[in-house]
């Protein structure tokens, strides 16, 4: 993949391309699908963390989170979700994949600073975005990641017909990436395997944002958390729910940054570099956690009260980033 790539789009293009990974993904499903999170969904394959070398970069895309942009595209095909606190108490995610390309990911939006710091731990990681302060424009660009914002020349890029802006601009992640990189991309320091002794019964776990929140349930039958965002249930554009094997509460400094978005409101720093506390849900039970990533350059380790590794159930998992306490 060569930075910079462009290629001009005509109107069948985008028709072809909305219709693809758009209709084909099953928006028109609606949050209101049924689903009681039974075993009426087939299992999805587990992700292996072999030893084999990455192919290339993660991909890494910012995905809307207010009510407007849901169900959201593409999510459950992420090996790991961020869910971090934005301006006015909202709250955005961002979904890195390197296991399994998605036809479609969105709707895509704009970039934090706190992103740049966040995706230090991954060599070189491609980062889709729709945008960003001017002022943080430069940062970007001199971050060690590959920038593809939305342009208006990029056929990686299209907009859903059926909602509107700026909740409808989707990416085409097989436009960036050709295939997926494999697990080793995956530099995170997580671990994965056999549940530590100990924790507590965790039916039900919720972090609140001053204006959103988050509630992971326990699904005997489905084996994962099943996610609820401010309240609802969070389904896959067919209708489905979206449904981690291992959740991560991570309590982290969230200060205030140089920025602010149109309204005045200052963006939220996520420092996630650093130490402290955190709970890992998994099989579900809860499992206080110690937190530690010395540098931008390092992934993250969680250690038990012992200082073993705390090891996270194979499979997709959401980092959820709230307040210190």
């Amino acid at each position: 993949m060569r930075r910079g790539t462009r290629r001009g789009r005509c109107a069948a293009l985008l028709t072809a391309a909305v219709a693809v990974s758009l209709g084909a993904a099953g928006c028109t499903a609606g949050p209101g699908a049924k689903d009681d999170g039974r075993a009426s969904h087939a299992p999805r394959p587990e992700r292996t963390h072999s030893a084999a070398p990455a192919s290339g970069p993660v991909l890494a895309v910012k995905v809307d989170n207010v009510r407007q942009a849901r169900p959201q595209t593409g999510l459950e095909d992420a090996d790991v979700v961020y869910a971090e606190p934005v301006e006015a108490g909202l709250s955005r995610l961002m979904a890195i994949y390197a296991t399994e390309l998605p036809e479609s990911v969105g709707p895509v939006r704009s970039a934090r600073e706190s992103d740049l710091e966040l995706l230090g731990q991954f060599d070189r990681p491609v980062l889709a975005f729709s945008g960003a302060q001017s002022k943080l424009l430069p940062l970007i660009d001199k971050a060690p990641l590959h920038a593809e914002p939305a342009s208006e020349d990029s056929d990686a890029y299209v907009r859903a017909g059926d909602r509107q802006a700026p909740h409808n601009l989707y990416l085409r992640p097989d436009k960036l990436l050709g295939k997926p990189s494999g697990a080793a991309a995956l530099t995170t320091g997580f671990t994965y395997g056999k549940a530590p002794a100990g924790g507590r019964t965790e039916p039900s776990h919720t972090v609140r944002y001053p204006s959103a929140s988050f509630t992971f349930t326990w699904s005997d039958s489905r084996d994962r958390w099943l996610v609820a965002m401010d309240g609802s249930p969070a389904r896959t554009a067919d209708g489905g729910r979206l449904a981690p094997a291992t959740v991560v509460v991570q309590h982290v400094t969230v200060r205030e940054s140089d920025f602010r978005d149109f309204r005045g409101s200052n963006s939220p720093y996520v420092e996630s570099v650093g130490s402290g506390q955190a709970e890992v849900l998994r099989d579900g039970r809860a499992y206080d956690a110690t937190w530690k990533r010395g540098a931008a350059g390092d992934g993250t380790t969680f250690t038990t009260g012992d200082g073993e590794p705390l090891n996270f159930a194979e499979g997709q998992v959401w980092v959820v980033f709230a307040g210190r306490s």
